[in-house]
């Protein structure tokens, strides 16, 4: 299982490489400045760290209880990037629509676009991240 430290590092470059690429996408894709879509990302973003690291470990705990390991397949991959954004989707559409002043209708459009660039971002990131910063294998306990 990831350290306490890894999780962090984890969670904080994910969001800060996220931002830098969906700040001027967000910008050109629904016609809004850069400061509007920058505001709006850097709450999200600041909202999706928090439950970044608190849905990888209740994930990591149930995998562990589950399998007796971390290691995910691909279709597990998906599921977890999935739900990753289903989460976030329904916690930050209400916010979106108020901080840009939009109907919440608009405001779920936008954010399944980004949701759509995240659920990708997430499912390569964390897989590069995987590969830089393997699991730690358990070591077998000394009889």
């Amino acid at each position: 299982m990831r350290t306490r430290s890894d999780r962090i590092r984890h969670a904080l470059s994910f969001e800060l490489l996220g931002l830098a690429l969906i700040t001027p996408l967000g910008a050109w894709a629904f016609d809004r400045g850069m400061h509007e879509i920058g505001l709006v990302a850097l709450v999200c973003a600041t909202v999706a760290t928090g439950w970044n690291y608190l849905y990888n470990l209740l994930f990591d705990l149930w995998m562990s209880r589950r399998y007796g390991h971390t290691r995910k397949s691909v279709r597990l991959r998906v599921v977890h990037a999935v739900l990753f954004e289903l989460g976030l989707l329904l916690a930050l559409a209400p916010y979106i629509a108020w901080e840009l002043g939009v109907s919440l209708g608009h405001a779920l459009v936008m954010d399944m676009g980004f949701a759509g660039f995240y659920l990708v971002y997430a499912f390569v990131f964390n897989w590069a991240y995987d590969l830089i910063f393997p699991v730690p294998t358990a070591r077998p306990a000394r009889g």
